[in-house]
């Protein structure tokens, strides 16, 4: 009997962020559904790492954290890194030598913003770009430029190593016409492993808090969700980040908790693309409005989908902000998230086939 072919997934699976740990452990899950003897690729970096440590205890820079918060955050991080041990990994490898890594059969390259030239830390990192793999094939799942901005375009130098690729998919539009400029090849949109495969949603009408999810929220945002919450006497529950503007703060939630708080929430308020993700595969009534950094990612989530009528800016109006607080996702989101899983499973049909 023919063995299964070996795939490794190369992501940020490290990350201490709720979204990034859910997208490599969905992704891994989907394909060894598929049958495909699966593992994340381990690369490891100290620089990276004491990056990643230091904005969990200091998430909001360059507001410092508050000194009765910090064990919180430091308990927080210690439940994902108690998670990211139980992951299937490859044997680890630096991320500078990827040559150093276990050969596959082939690479997944993404999901998240594996490509952006602008992140804090890995920027730059050539191996996400497919450099020294050792690997019959090299794919993308998914992959996002971030807040690179297509206006600024690929540098050549990134382009030539994405020719390495034997299938792109992109999970943006943003992402897309990067590669279109670079490549003249139209790579196909895709969804982010967690609504690729995700569990069934919950009922759309179950109780509890309204759950943010996010930080760094503009000033009048924070007061129309306030006021919104006072009309219907619900709480506001600010999770893995305070939020001084919500009625309790729950910092130290672990990756599951806070799987488990999505899918209980009586509504999700979120600036994060995760955010948007998680309210709209759990059903429930979401309110959104994207930050500087994530802008891109929510705006392209939202047009893909459908999903418009869940943004929110400064005009407005207050009654609009209270009627996103109980009204779930549309059927028409869902149809587009259904005809979106049904291309994801044949991009990746003929990708790793």
């Amino acid at each position: 009997m023919a063995h299964p072919r070996r795939v490794g997934v190369l992501t940020f699976h490290r990350c201490i962020n709720y979204g990034s740990y859910w997208q490599a452990r969905r992704l891994v899950e989907g394909l060894r559904a598929r049958g495909l003897d699966t593992v994340l690729m381990d690369h490891q970096s100290g620089r990276v790492d004491r990056a990643e440590w230091k904005c969990a205890l200091n998430p909001l820079l360059p507001a410092r954290t508050r000194r009765d918060d910090l064990p919180a955050y430091a308990r927080k991080a210690r439940k994902f890194f108690r998670r990211f041990a139980e992951l299937p990994l490859s044997p680890a490898f630096p991320l500078e030598s990827p040559a150093d890594a276990e050969a596959f059969d082939i690479v997944v390259v993404g999901s998240d913003e594996v490509w952006n030239l602008r992140h804090p830390w890995y920027a730059g990192a050539s191996v996400f770009f497919g450099d020294g793999l050792r690997a019959e094939r090299v794919v993308s799942y998914a992959a996002s430029f971030g807040n690179h901005d297509a206006a600024d375009q690929l540098d050549g130098y990134w382009a030539e190593k994405l020719k390495r690729f034997s299938a792109i998919a992109v999970r943006d539009e943003n992402s897309r016409r990067l590669v279109q400029d670079a490549l003249q090849l139209d790579p196909p949109l895709v969804l982010d492993p967690c609504l690729q495969f995700a569990p069934a949603a919950a009922d759309a009408s179950a109780g509890g808090s309204v759950l943010i999810y996010g930080h760094s929220f503009e000033p009048w945002f924070a007061a129309a969700v306030r006021a919104a919450a006072e009309r219907h006497g619900v709480r506001l529950l600010s999770i893995g980040y305070r939020n001084d503007w919500a009625d309790d703060q729950w910092l130290d939630a672990g990756p599951d908790e806070f799987a488990q708080a999505m899918a209980g929430a009586h509504a999700v308020v979120t600036n994060f693309f995760h955010g948007c993700v998680f309210g709209l595969i759990n059903g429930k009534p979401l309110l959104a409005t994207p930050s500087a950094y994530r802008r891109n990612k929510v705006l392209a989530l939202a047009q893909t989908l459908g999903a418009e009528r869940h943004l929110a800016g400064e005009a407005t109006a207050a009654e609009r902000y209270a009627e996103l607080l109980v009204e779930p996702p549309d059927r028409g989101v869902q149809a587009r998230l259904a005809a979106l899983r049904r291309a994801s499973d044949a991009y990746l049909d003929h990708a790793l086939a």
